[in-house]
């Protein structure tokens, strides 16, 4: 008699009387293995990104830099971010998400600690650059990551866990920023911004060793998975590769006028999340708010709020298994928040404004991949996802070099913040060009 194959008995192994119940267990059992810990990684990853917004409280008069000099800083972490994205993924899709994924962090950590030895304008331009270069490909590498595990249908739900990572940079980032520069401004003859800098690259330094130790390349190397979770897993993700466009070259995928839609759609989500990212503690002091602890515990509230809406945001478009909608009114939502903003003068109204535009414009932010995730596959996936984010993270450059200019140019923040929330809306508009065959699944 013929031997069954290692996968047959394994699918044998498969409880028959509750599959149901066998796969939601399994998927829980890898989210819970996943999740907090990439959550954990992007946490460090996004509060060395922006850290730049609380050390320009103290950084700019010292170093007597402009509002446009810090706009143009912030935002050209974004063209090395450019130039490197699509080869990151590219590689990490053929060595391997561990190895490649903690090279990023440790690259990054490195250079966000050298900030301290900024004195001039191009070393800061130079150094934030090269920030971006280094980071460039963890948060598409992470995308694409997923993408091994979880089918479409559970996606959506893993990618706004995730990002959740974004608000609780906001949530532990500013009060922790905050107390940095309050507590620690003048020791050792360091002004508080530099410690900022300093102490907030230990995290990722940390956790890009620990990738090493933790994270597995794919289902089949995870070894804290049953034979039989991992023939589930597989399958339902192979079934799932089946219903996407697969094994595309990178030249026709570049060609297909939908990699263009996704990326002005991204761009103008993008736009707003750094719009806010990079200029909330700024609109914070304007309020009326001048110690930098007491800016760090406002700024937490608004992303307070965000983690409460990405999670149920998710769950809703898995549920109902629609993402256009889903992803469409969080960004109106975003935009109505941004528009309302400028008419408001109070501490306590602009923290509403900006927590609604925090929880749209981040709900924005995770729903967006379900769209990109769920028509890639395989090396175009690789390709394609890294191509949406690195155009549309372009926008991370425009959005603070405007909003910057604008600002210097008119004295206030009201057209930098009206220029954010008309971008959102636009691109909220387009998410209805997406065929609803295509992503609701």
């Amino acid at each position: 008699m013929k031997a069954k194959s290692t996968a047959a008995v394994a699918d044998e192994r498969v409880p028959r009387s509750d599959p149901l119940t066998f796969e939601a267990r399994t998927y829980t059992k890898v989210g819970r293995r996943l999740i907090p810990f990439l959550m954990l990684c992007y946490l460090g990853a996004y509060l060395d990104r922006v850290n730049v917004g609380f050390a320009k409280l103290q950084m700019l008069n010292d170093l007597r830099f402009s509002e446009t000099v810090y706009g143009m800083g912030a935002g050209i972490f974004f063209l090395g971010y450019f130039l490197f994205e699509v080869p990151s993924n590219l590689i990490l899709h053929r060595v391997g998400a561990r190895r490649w994924l903690a090279r990023i962090m440790l690259t990054w950590a490195v250079i966000s600690a050298s900030f301290v030895f900024v004195r001039s304008p191009t070393a800061f331009y130079v150094l934030r650059f090269l920030l971006g270069v280094a980071e460039a490909g963890f948060a598409p590498g992470v995308i694409l990551y997923l993408t091994y595990w979880f089918p479409a249908e559970r996606r959506a739900k893993a990618l706004s866990l995730f990002f959740m990572a974004i608000p609780l940079a906001g949530i532990i980032g500013g009060p922790l920023s905050g107390a940095i520069m309050h507590s620690l401004h003048g020791a050792w003859s360091m002004s508080g911004w530099k410690w900022l800098f300093l102490l907030e690259a230990v995290p990722s330094l940390v956790l890009g060793i620990a990738i090493l130790l933790y994270l597995d390349d794919g289902i089949a190397k995870a070894k804290w998975l049953t034979d039989a979770e991992k023939t589930l897993l597989a399958r339902n993700v192979a079934n799932d590769a089946q219903q996407t466009v697969t094994h595309v070259s990178i030249r026709e995928f570049i060609r297909d006028r939908r990699l263009w839609l996704m990326a002005a759609i991204y761009f103008c989500v993008v736009l707003g999340q750094y719009g806010l990212t990079f200029w909330l503690p700024t609109i914070i002091r304007k309020a009326g708010v001048a110690d930098p602890l007491w800016v760090g515990l406002f700024t937490a509230i608004p992303y307070l709020c965000a983690i409460v809406a990405l999670p149920l945001v998710g769950i809703s478009a898995d549920r109902h298994r629609e993402r256009r909608f889903h992803l469409a009114i969080p960004m109106l939502v975003a935009a109505a928040g941004f528009a309302t903003l400028p008419l408001l003068g109070s501490v306590g109204a602009s923290i509403v404004c900006l927590s609604v535009a925090s929880a749209g414009i981040l709900a924005s932010s995770s729903q967006f991949w379900s769209l990109p995730t769920a028509l890639l596959g395989g090396m175009s996936a690789a390709a394609g996802i890294a191509a949406v984010n690195c155009f549309a993270n372009l926008a991370g450059f425009f959005s603070p070099a405007i909003v910057g200019w604008l600002n210097d140019l008119t004295g206030k923040s009201t057209a930098g913040l009206m220029f954010i929330s008309i971008a959102v809306t636009l691109g909220a508009l387009l998410v209805f060009r997406v065929p609803a065959q295509s992503v609701n699944r």
